[in-house]
């Protein structure tokens, strides 16, 4: 009773402090504002609004005791202090992510602006952080003011093909055959004066590029992201103020297919059409004195056919620039001859406002080497296998035609070899002529290495034919435009060159869906996304991208309950390839993980029916709670090809997956405040016995096969009882030992055997096993020439080799030799823990990981047997930091003896264990024997 009194008035006394102090401390400030996890952003039309922010001190131990948010409509009023649309006044709380909005409902269309001061423990107050805004979306249909579908031509319903097929589709008579106009649109309007703020919102399926007077409103591509049209469907939101002008104006728009509409020509993983190329558009236009008027896609803009005569996503693009008609994005453009945009299909997914990064061009890459095949064909050599598009600038003559053959294999004779990633895939253009002209595909991509031209020569190359000739020839690496979040690196070449390899994987495949590999699916397979999940986050900001996915998986849950293995659903495949538990389980797990990556709890409950029915479908095809169905561990290393798990039974991985949802879905019932908990409970606890009695030998402490996968997956979950863990672990540890060390555990387990060797504090046997090239694994893929994670521990060509699965040692490099990770009871790093384990071989680490409440860092190095920890902890923020074994009498902060100065002066649970508040610290100790 005494504790409770004394926090209940220490409460009251920081209450009154933060009331009525107004002590300005310039050490203490606030920034990096955001609206649902992003700087400004355009297009907000989630029902709920979270705001955040982030701390900024050169002071240690800053916590946040309460805060003020204002709101308004104009910058003017934020400047005096004035939240004239909503002022949160002084709120006692610590909250500084994932804050809920609860203000005045925002307006469609309109741009807020807001601001935010914070005050300590003390009653210190920051100064006003710098001006904010969010700019919302359109959140109605009658929020499009009458915008319509528009289109070229109008694709008859008979030959509607959703879902698609599998495969060629040759066997469709005439349905896909048609190939679609690539159409441009255009829309010529006066303006009576200049505008103060011009907001566009657009969307064109399957992609669009759209322009303002000549200039490409945004620097996106193949936007919208790809979704199930009959269900949702993404558009953008542009803040186009500079580019619209007095007088006369041209909003133009390039509509290329996309998964909207694949057709059978070239390489296609499947067919599908939704329909034939649509656009919706509203402009709208605000001036000075308060009037404003709209611009929107009807029957009066005008569309004719693009000089993109072929647009696949599976086949590439061809570009015939005589077609091309020179200023019809300008002013002043004669459109007689063009028809009148008709009313198009209509696609029957609601509009909802993309609020993932867009795909963008990054990286650009010049040949490394430009090597003949003959007369007319030549290779280009990019050097990094990646997913993007080529940039081509050539001068030639009207009709002579290019080809560019992108691979990310070449044959023996150096030529192409596209067998693996989908064939015939190329892109072509035709020069207008007598002139120098620069072109780069528009609505596809792919994944490759090299370039096989044919039909024109480098510049400065004989050219007896007369071909065209290339001036230089660019790969352009295309992906989602998510910043980085963490970087890695040591003094270990192998381990950087490791770090690399698999950093290539994500980010080619890092779409708008993640994807498997960028070149002959495309499509998102499910279980990576969490198999890989801490990886892809330790990496990438992956906040946006995990919402569409849980989103996306929410529209393609079926009648009965399934999940299916790809979301996007474009096609049904068949047996496991559609029901596989380890990837339908998404569904349950990305919700959970945004919940303790961010906060964000609010995903959670939107998925909770979804979650809820497909447990339930799972308890459906069970007998006696043990499920029998899917790929199992899919790529394990076996005696025969991979595929299909071999090592491990697919009863094993699948309902141990099953366990694991129901485990995740009973503590998420808990946070929600479900009724459910207690029978999920109890569900869980009864799959958990009936694996158990169904797997595990209490002999030999065995489960099942005893392979790699079948020790460490019920281990990481929590299924082996407590009396037999160490068993268990001690078991999987031999194994592996047995196996020379081997990595043998495929898609789906060595996601659990990165993990259990992690948690089991055996760094150095992970080390032994990724630190080798004579066997299948990392070394060996990069000693064959990789660049890019592939899709097989062996890096076969007959497979992708450009792959994301498997690369689940990327979570190692940061949560166990760096040793970055967060307590079980913590949400959003809030309480992180920093337990980094050296390992002989291996003498320093840098790692760091951008937090929601700041950048944490974890480096490390070995130097005359001394351990040195330089650790940076983010403000409001804390962290338990645990050394690897020593002499607990040689640790040290700063050079002092814990506890001895006011800059350290935090509980220590013993000397190798320390908790810290914000701010960095150089911690030193006796290095001791490697973990």
């Amino acid at each position: 009773m005494a504790n409770r009194n004394f926090f209940f008035y220490a409460g009251i006394v920081v209450g009154l402090l933060l009331l009525f102090s107004c002590r300005h401390d310039d050490r203490l400030s606030v920034a990096g504002l955001t609206c649902n996890f992003r700087e400004m952003p355009m297009g907000v039309d989630d029902s709920t609004l979270f705001l955040g922010w982030q701390i900024r001190s050169t002071e240690r131990n800053v916590v946040q005791a309460g805060y003020q948010v204002i709101v308004a409509e104009s910058p003017e009023d934020l400047k005096q202090g004035q939240g004239t649309f909503w002022d949160s006044e002084v709120i006692l709380s610590d909250q500084s992510v994932f804050v809920k909005y609860p203000g005045p409902p925002p307006a469609p269309g309109k741009r807020y602006y807001w601001r935010v001061r914070i005050w300590d423990p003390e009653g210190n107050v920051s100064p006003w952080s710098d001006i904010s805004w969010w700019h919302t979306g359109l959140f109605t249909e009658l929020d499009w003011a009458g915008a319509q579908w528009i289109a070229l031509e109008e694709m008859h319903p008979s030959q509607k093909l959703v879902p698609g097929v599998h495969g060629s589709g040759n066997h469709l008579q005439n349905q896909a055959l048609h190939r679609p106009v690539v159409p441009q649109f255009r829309k010529s309007f006066t303006l009576p004066k200049t505008p103060r703020m011009a907001t566009l919102s657009i969307s064109g399926l399957g992609h669009y590029e759209a322009s303002l007077n000549g200039q490409k409103v945004g620097d996106s591509f193949l936007s919208p992201g790809w979704t199930d049209y009959d269900m949702t469907v993404l558009y953008n939101t542009y803040d186009v103020t500079p580019l619209l002008k007095k007088g006369e104006n041209v909003l133009g728009a390039l509509v290329g297919n996309g998964f909207h509409h694949i057709n059978r020509e070239r390489y296609r993983k499947l067919v599908i059409a939704y329909g034939y190329p649509v656009m919706i558009a509203h402009l709208k236009i605000e001036y000075a004195d308060g009037s404003s008027e709209v611009v929107v896609s009807d029957g009066s803009w005008k569309a004719a056919p693009s000089p993109i005569t072929y647009s696949g996503i599976f086949g590439g693009e061809d570009y015939d620039a005589s077609l091309e008609q020179k200023g019809w994005r300008e002013p002043g453009f004669d459109d007689a001859a063009w028809s009148t945009a008709i009313s198009g299909n209509a696609p029957r997914g609601r509009l909802v406002a993309e609020n993932d990064y867009l795909l963008k061009e990054l990286d650009r890459f010049e040949p490394i080497s430009v090597t003949a095949l003959g007369d007319s064909s030549w290779l280009y050599d990019f050097g990094q296998n990646a997913s993007g598009i080529v940039e081509l600038v050539v001068k030639g003559k009207p009709g002579q035609e290019i080809r560019l053959w992108p691979a990310e294999l070449i044959h023996p004779d150096s030529t192409v070899n596209q067998s693996a990633s989908g064939a015939p895939y190329y892109f072509s253009y035709k020069p207008l002529g007598n002139k120098t002209e620069t072109w780069k595909p528009r609505f596809t991509y792919y994944g490759f290495r090299y370039v096989q031209v044919k039909g024109a020569v480098p510049a400065g190359e004989r050219n007896p034919r007369g071909l065209p000739e290339i001036e230089e020839l660019t790969f352009i690496h295309t992906r989602n435009s998510a910043p980085e979040n963490g970087s890695f690196s040591t003094g270990h070449a192998l381990l950087n060159q490791t770090h690399t390899l698999i950093d290539w994987a994500i980010r080619s495949n890092f779409q708008s869906v993640l994807t498997d590999c960028p070149h002959r699916e495309k499509l998102g397979w499910l279980e990576q996304t969490h198999l890989m999940g801490q990886g892809v986050h330790f990496r990438y900001e992956n906040y946006h991208l995990y919402r569409k996915l849980v989103s996306d998986m929410m529209d393609a849950q079926t009648d009965e309950g399934l999940v299916p293995d790809i979301a996007p659903e474009y096609v049904e495949f068949l047996g496991g390839f559609r029901d596989s538990p380890e990837w339908g389980s998404a569904a349950v797990i990305l919700p959970y993980m945004l919940w303790k990556w961010y906060g964000d709890k609010e995903t959670m409950r939107e998925a909770w029916p979804m979650m809820l029915r497909y447990v339930h479908y799972l308890k459906g095809k069970s007998q006696d709670h043990i499920l029998d169905h899917g790929l199992g561990d899919w790529f394990d290393l076996g005696p025969a090809s991979p595929g299909v798990s071999q090592l491990t039974p697919i009863s094993l991985t699948a309902t141990a997956t099953y366990y694991y949802d129901l485990k995740l879905m009973a503590e998420m019932a808990r946070i929600l405040g479900k009724p459910q908990k207690a029978e999920l409970a109890q569900w869980a606890g009864e799959v958990r016995d009936a694996f158990n009695n169904e797997f595990f030998d209490p002999e030999s402490h065995v489960y099942s096969t005893g392979s790699q996968t079948a020790l460490s997956m019920p281990w990481c979950m929590g299924i082996v009882e407590d009396g037999h863990r160490d068993w268990v672990f001690a078991n999987l540890v031999d194994t592996i030992h047995a196996g020379n060390k081997a990595l043998t555990a495929g898609d789906v387990g060595f996601h659990y055997l990165v993990e259990a060797l992690t948690r089991g504090k055996a760094g150095q046997l992970m080390f032994d096993m990724v630190n080798r090239d004579d066997v299948p694994g990392y070394g060996f893929q990069l000693k064959k020439g990789a660049t890019a994670l592939t899709e097989s521990w062996a890096a076969l060509e007959v497979v992708s080799n450009n792959h994301l699965m498997l690369g689940h040692v990327m979570e190692w490099f940061y949560a166990g030799l760096a040793g970055i990770g967060q307590s079980e009871s913590s949400v959003a790093y809030r309480e992180i823990t920093i337990e980094p384990q050296p390992v002989a071989g291996v003498n320093g680490v840098k790692a760091s990981f951008r937090s929601p409440y700041g950048l944490v860092r974890s480096e490390w190095q070995i130097r005359d047997l001394v351990f040195e920890l330089t650790v940076e902890i983010p403000h409001n923020a804390k962290a338990l930091v645990t050394l690897p074994p020593t002499d607990r009498n040689s640790v040290t902060i700063d050079g002092l003896v814990p506890g001895e100065t006011a800059s350290a002066t935090n509980d220590e649970i013993s000397p190798a264990r320390l908790r810290l508040g914000s701010g960095t610290y150089i911690i030193r100790c006796d290095a001791g024997p490697p973990q």
